[in-house]
């Protein structure tokens, strides 16, 4: 029989455990070990057959047991000290609270899915597990952080295989009433709702649901609601799934309607307002425009209100490529904002603007949800060193005329949350040396010289953590390949060579990702010869463990996954390569701290940073990685290698891919390999304890994210507060209407005659050390010299070699920038005298030119408004002055 009806049956808890319940409803558990572990007591085949989620494990433990451990007065001990400990850690002074005056009052951080937890399933990947762990972090630095997404009704889906190996997704229906989530309800104790205007008079309502993940409150919204009709209940159905105008109702509810959730829970639960906004990834970016029609409503015109929200918010991207960007048709959007949508009375036209790709190479009639972020927000950053460089490469059309070193994009590069992904025994390895506390901090702050206490732990006891840490894998990897065996048809009859895969004295390779082309999966298959070769080698076998989802809709990805499967399938091998169906944050917690090395072998420079490396190295795994990401700017050989890319012009995919995997293979056979391998008279591998213990030591406080979450704080954070709190009405419009007077003027600003010359010295041949004087006649237009910064530009300049290199040869390199100052002027022209020195710092071919920015006390940057004048093309006859 099927029921017609399901409930939750929440249990009651004896009054003494009632404290349990405040743990579970807390996901600090999912990271903190001594509340793990009073859980697991409580029922321990309940636990596992939880799969560790405290919620499901009291939902099932008996009033019998129950009432054993409420008389049981060293659990209740243990029970006191955990929930002593916890409300420490909610209401204690932590780094935040010490970190100087300033600092936002809260930041609302937003992002389309958050990993938090195996137990609440909102996440498909590196971009969820990244905002998951921002939370966690902000959680243990005190940072004043609301998290904001949506409660999606079946998750991403979860991966099985069939008998011949293609990927099957299935879609588990979640009842929030079994995950640990509240609802939030007003003072009359009905759920609160958020409403939007959909077009031809529909709405769309959602209810907000809260997780609470440490300090930090996260809130998801859940359109599953009986308010609405079919199509609205299903907005929130699946993660990344539905037509066009359904990813448009998400990102409209994720946007608008967490703005409106936000101002919801503030106002019932006293929580100060966000004096920030944090969009991570162009998803959430409408928020800007409902903190626009909030401002409009209390006075404020448009030009102000847009400033003032600028001026609050960071905008944070994820993608190295256009593809990963979501669009939209202009016509949709149109279609649902302005009267008869969402905002009445609102110019379409203006909200429009917002995401018009309206530079060379763009596509004027798609709506760009990236663009429109970056338009709303005053500070931007990419996720990795190298990954800011190709964002401003991607995004120059935004500020035309400025070289991609000055578009305003920055980076921080990604961390990882420690205490989630370090294993148990590496903490208590660490523990032993400076006490649990101090092991804490150093975890969770990041930046600690406490990592240095590794460098004293000897070399038996790192070899026998990383032996067992190997046979944790190997033992968990037996257990979850018998599953997935026996899911794709097997009998158990057949099943007995299982119970030999993988060895604990074997070099453990990890690779285990989503499975989009670039990040190539199958790029170790390309000699499959050689491959087998590695694995069944005689004195240097190697064993390699490969998990991934790919997407749905991707034939291409799952094919690469059928393609490793059936190689892995093998009877000759499969005792050394498997494939792990179902990759997700309870396989990557058992699989990073198991493996020796993590290899990763994405298409150079199209990984934005790639965390997975990070959350291995914690736990003293090495890294074997193509320089892109996180690992192009921390590579070091002494704790990994590098492999060598082939992305130089010319050379085609197909020979890349040959060029690249030969480098793989050769890095395994020559270098990685033997030296594993490679015993002392100890019967230890001396120089690889060496690389794991730099490792810990030196890569270690750099990939946490508690230095992420620091850095967001004082880089970007901080500033975007005091630039909001300067822009008090009056302010904001008048740096509105600024902005609007120097946009009309711009075309008539131009930078007219330039001169170079120094006494006594002929321009074309100065010394090392001189100083010229650099005097410009520009025109100002309509503007006054308090508009503008006019300035020399100056560098090294690459030789001419031929009249066809002109182009190349005029551009200046490492620019270095000096402000020239009014001498004279208006003349009876309207232009004015500009003048100041210019010293001539380094030899060779050195050039110079002048141009004029906006300026104003309250821009973030020059190029903030995209615009520049220059000396017309031809003005100058020479590169610039040769210097020796």
């Amino acid at each position: 029989m099927k029921a017609i009806r399901r409930f939750s049956v929440r249990p009651v808890l004896p009054e003494p455990l009632r404290p349990l319940g405040d743990l579970a409803r807390n996901l600090r558990w999912s990271w903190h070990a001594e509340t793990r572990d009073l859980f697991e007591a409580v029922d321990p085949d309940g636990w596992r057959r939880s799969g560790g989620d405290p919620v499901r494990l009291l939902g099932t433990v008996g009033a019998r047991r129950l009432a054993a451990l409420a008389g049981d007065r060293r659990f209740l001990s243990r029970l006191a000290s955990a929930a002593g400990n916890l409300d420490r850690y909610l209401t204690g002074r932590r780094w935040y609270q010490g970190a100087g005056p300033g600092l936002p009052a809260a930041v609302a951080y937003f992002s389309p899915e958050f990993g938090i937890t195996a137990a609440l399933p909102q996440y498909s990947g590196g971009l969820g597990i990244l905002a998951g762990d921002h939370l966690k972090a902000a959680s243990d630095l005190g940072v004043p952080l609301i998290g904001v997404g949506l409660l999606y009704r079946h998750g991403y889906f979860t991966q099985s295989l069939s008998r011949d190996g293609w990927q099957q997704e299935h879609y588990p229906l979640l009842d929030p009433d079994e995950l640990p989530l509240t609802l939030l309800r007003g003072t009359d104790g009905r759920p609160a709702v958020v409403s939007l205007a959909l077009p031809g008079g529909r709405s769309l309502h959602a209810r907000i649901w809260q997780a609470q993940v440490g300090r930090v409150p996260l809130l998801l919204l859940d359109s599953d609601a009986d308010d609405n009709d079919r199509s609205g209940r299903d907005v929130t159905d699946r993660l990344y799934g539905g037509s066009s105008e359904h990813r448009l109702h998400q990102e409209m509810l994720l946007g608008i309607g967490g703005v409106r959730a936000v101002r919801a829970y503030c106002a019932l639960t006293g929580h100060p307002e966000p004096e920030v906004f944090h969009t991570n990834e162009g998803h959430a970016g409408f928020l800007g425009l409902e903190r626009i029609r909030e401002l409009q409503n209390r006075g404020l015109d448009h030009g102000a209100a847009l400033e003032t929200v600028r001026a609050g918010t960071v905008f944070t991207t994820h993608t190295p490529v256009a593809a990963g960007i979501d669009r939209f048709e202009r016509e949709l959007v149109a279609r649902h904002f302005g009267d008869g949508g969402e905002m009445p009375g609102v110019d379409v036209a203006r909200i429009l603007a917002l995401g018009t790709e309206d530079y060379p190479g763009g596509e004027p009639a798609l709506f760009n949800m990236a663009v429109m972020g970056l338009r709303l927000a005053q500070r931007a950053n990419g996720v990795s060193t190298l990954h800011g460089c190709v964002s401003r490469e991607m995004f120059a059309g935004l500020w035309p005329g400025f070289d991609p070193d000055e578009v305003p994009i920055t980076s921080v590069t990604n961390g990882v949350h420690a205490p989630t992904w370090v294993a148990p025994e590496v903490f208590r390895l660490g523990a032993q040396r400076i006490g649990a506390d101090r092991a804490e901090e150093a975890l969770s702050v990041g930046s600690s010289p406490r990592w240095d206490a590794v460098a004293d732990v000897p070399d038996t006891d790192i070899w026998e953590l990383r032996r067992l840490l190997r046979e944790h894998l190997v033992t968990e990897v037996r257990a979850r390949l018998r599953r997935s065996w026996r899911q794709r048809g097997a009998g158990e009859a057949e099943l007995g060579w299982i119970d030999g895969v993988l060895d604990p004295g074997v070099l453990t390779i990890g690779f285990a990702r989503r499975v989009p082309s670039y990040k190539r999966l199958t790029l170790m298959l390309k000699d499959p010869d050689r491959l087998t070769r590695l694995l069944l080698h005689p004195e240097h076998p190697v064993q390699i463990v490969v998990a991934g989802k790919a997407h749905p809709a991707d034939d291409g990805g799952k094919q690469l996954i059928r393609e490793l499967v059936r190689f892995a399938d093998d009877p000759r091998v499969r005792h050394r390569i498997v494939f792990l169906p179902d990759y997700g944050m309870a396989v990557a917690q058992r699989l990073y701290p198991g493996c020796d090395v993590w290899l990763n072998n994405p298409l150079r420079p199209l990984e934005a940073c790639g965390t997975s490396g990070m959350k291995a190295a914690l736990n003293g795994c090495l890294n074997l990685s193509v320089r892109d990401g996180w690992w192009d700017e921390w590579y070091d050989p002494d704790f990994g290698w590098s492999i060598p890319t082939a992305d130089g012009e010319g050379v085609d995919e197909e020979r890349r891919d040959d060029l690249e995997a030969n480098a793989l293979y050769e890095l395994l056979e020559q270098r990685v390999a033997p030296r594993f391998y490679d015993r002392g008279a100890d019967g230890l591998p001396g120089r690889w304890i060496e690389m794991v213990r730099q490792t810990l030591v030196r890569l270690g406080p750099r990939v946490v994210a508690g230095r992420m979450v620091r850095e967001y704080v004082e880089r970007l954070y901080a500033p975007a507060a005091a630039a909001r709190r300067e822009l008090d009405p009056a302010a904001a419009a008048e740096l509105a209407g600024w902005k609007a007077r120097v946009r009309e003027s711009w075309p008539q600003v131009a930078v007219g005659h330039v001169e170079t010359g120094a006494a006594g010295e002929p321009v074309g041949n100065t010394e090392l050390g001189s100083t010229l004087t650099v005097s410009a006649r520009v025109s100002l237009g309509g503007l006054t010299p308090g508009d503008v910064e006019v300035q020399v530009v100056s560098g090294r300049v690459a030789p001419l070699h031929g009249p066809e290199e002109p182009a190349e040869g005029d551009r200046i390199a490492d620019p270095v920038t000096a402000a020239l100052k009014p001498a004279s002027g208006p003349d009876t022209e309207g232009l004015w005298l500009y003048e100041g020195p210019l010293a001539l710092d380094r030899t060779g071919a050195f050039g110079c030119t002048v141009r004029i920015l906006p300026a104003h006390r309250l821009l973030s940057s020059g190029a903030e408004l995209g615009l520049m004048a220059v000396p017309p093309s031809g003005a100058a006859a020479t590169a610039g002055v040769l210097m020796r």
